[in-house]
């Protein structure tokens, strides 16, 4: 019996240490500025990666073309 009231201790203690951080991370400045920036570079990321696959279809493409010929 003793080991299931460990498990419920745990899981509480947990939750609360897990809403502590949550909610210190939310109202911190600094952690917002890192996440919008973070968030930013993750977008342009993806983007550039975007562009380059669509570069290398235009360019699968044309070289297909210019075989066919």
């Amino acid at each position: 019996m003793a080991g299931g009231g460990g498990g419920f201790m745990h899981r509480v203690l947990t939750y609360l240490i897990n809403e502590l951080v949550v909610n210190s991370l939310a109202n911190s400045r600094g952690f917002q500025r890192w996440a919008v920036r973070t968030n930013k570079r993750i977008e342009d990321a993806a983007l550039f990666a975007a562009r380059r696959k669509q570069n290398f279809k235009n360019f699968k493409e044309f070289f297909q073309s210019s075989k066919d010929q």
